[in-house]
């Protein structure tokens, strides 16, 4: 991880985040109940929890969540809570064609959703076999009645059809969950980091080509490098006829790089969101709120 250094802006902080547990924070699947239910549910069965007051679904709890007949009732999804801000970046709306280019294992694509209150059109693309048994049940498990799975490689989904909402929540080294991670505490191997971001190049613009003239598109990682963060982003600019929308939702975050080590990036990287271990006591992430030029 010493490679980003000069990137984190309190490397002290950062370093004392990832050798902490991670928080038990969970997304209240506002199909079935609101986190007032649920918090009061769960506080009247002596468990601690309280909303997160940046996100009006997300309850931190002081035990594991995962077991509880609520989570197999549907009523929660446990996720960290830096996985919730690419769904808040898209804002997708009832009534709306959605797609959710890489979806499994379903924690975004059922908070798409529950968003979209089960109205509209989801698409939930997942080509890996095993990964779609994950993704169908936590679609069945938590009531999605809008969501359509489909098994395309991402980067060739068929172009029958342009959506108003798009997210490409790209497969990427991981290096944000070096919490629960241990192996990728020494970060991922440069060859990793670049043979990933040659599919994340591919599948950024396949989606782009996707949007409609009106359209979002949100790109997001679980990684800190930016080979596979504004060095992608960078990609679809040089490619298509693209630019980036403001991203700055009120917790603490850093701007997106315009600099990397001997490489220079478009100035509006600046407008892309960056998240480290110590910002939202949770993992790392990159979130990018494009749209057609």
């Amino acid at each position: 991880m010493a490679r980003y250094r000069s990137i984190v802006d309190d490397w002290d902080a950062f370093l004392a985040s990832v050798a902490r547990p991670l928080p038990h924070v969970l997304r209240v699947n506002t199909l079935k109940s609101s986190a007032s239910r649920l918090t009061a549910r769960l506080r009247a069965d002596g468990v601690a929890a309280h909303p997160l007051p940046w996100c009006e679904t997300a309850v931190a709890v002081d035990c594991p969540p995962g077991a509880r007949l609520e989570h197999w009732l549907g009523l929660y999804y446990v996720q960290e809570s830096v996985q919730l801000l690419p769904v808040l970046a898209l804002e997708p709306r009832p009534g709306e064609a959605v797609l959710d280019l890489c979806a499994a294992p379903g924690g975004k694509t059922t908070d798409l959703a529950a968003r979209m209150e089960n109205r509209g059109t989801l698409i939930a693309n997942e080509p890996n076999g095993r990964r779609q048994m994950a993704l169908l049940a936590n679609l069945n498990r938590l009531g999605i009645l809008n969501a359509r799975v489909t098994a395309y490689q991402g980067e060739n989904f068929p172009m029958q059809a342009t959506f108003d909402r798009i997210l490409v929540d790209a497969p990427c080294s991981a290096e944000g969950t070096l919490r629960k991670e241990p192996s990728l505490q020494d970060g991922a191997s440069p060859a990793a980091i670049e043979r990933i971001a040659r599919v994340q190049k591919r599948l950024i613009v396949r989606a782009f080509d996707l949007l409609a003239a009106d359209g979002i598109l949100v790109y997001s990682t679980c990684t800190f490098a930016p080979e596979e963060n504004e060095a992608v982003v960078a990609h679809l600019l040089d490619s298509r006829d693209a630019r980036i929308l403001p991203f700055a939702p009120p917790i603490p975050h850093c701007r997106g790089l315009v600099h990397w080590n001997e490489h220079a990036y478009p100035r509006e990287l600046e407008r892309c969101a960056r998240f480290y271990p110590h910002h939202l006591d949770s993992g790392g992430g990159f979130v990018a709120r494009i749209a057609r030029a």
